[in-house]
């Protein structure tokens, strides 16, 4: 718990099994209650890595899309009494050690919502994201904002 806050990490998994045991293993847990991985009919062994660690681990039978995984996360932290929902991908693009400052902003009362980027952290590349991916979104980024003004 954070400020009397009750803190679930979500992980909407697909295929990470290599990722998977770093990103849990650097959550800090002791500030966290519960951490539920939704595997969206992963071909890897993402569900038992994530069940041998003790995750709660929801399996999606077929495929059906990263917004349906998310719509998954969000119900069952919801459903589990969250008062603070933190999403983390275990694909290690994010570092997870983040999760504590990022509930913390929200218990404090000063922020409803706290978005990470894996692009102003510095660790999209390095954490694995492919090269067209980072052009893509940094394209993307800029037309947004300058299509809003921002």
């Amino acid at each position: 718990m954070i400020l009397g806050k009750k803190v679930i990490v979500v992980m909407p998994a697909y295929n990470a099994e290599k990722t998977l045991r770093q990103t849990y293993e650097e959550l800090p847990l002791e500030y966290i209650d519960e951490v539920i991985l939704v595997d969206d009919a992963s071909k890897d062994s993402t569900t038992a890595i994530a069940r041998e660690l003790g995750i709660r681990t929801i399996l999606h039978r077929e495929n059906r899309g990263y917004g349906a995984n998310q719509k998954t996360c969000y119900t069952e932290a919801l459903r589990h009494g969250a008062d603070i929902v933190v999403m983390i991908h275990p694909d290690y693009q994010y570092s997870p050690r983040l999760a504590t400052a990022m509930a913390s902003m929200i218990a404090s009362g000063h922020y409803d919502v706290v978005l990470g980027s894996r692009i102003l952290g510095g660790m999209s590349l390095k954490g694995g994201m492919p090269l067209y991916k980072y052009i893509a979104n940094r394209f993307l980024t800029l037309f947004q904002n300058l299509m809003l003004s921002a």
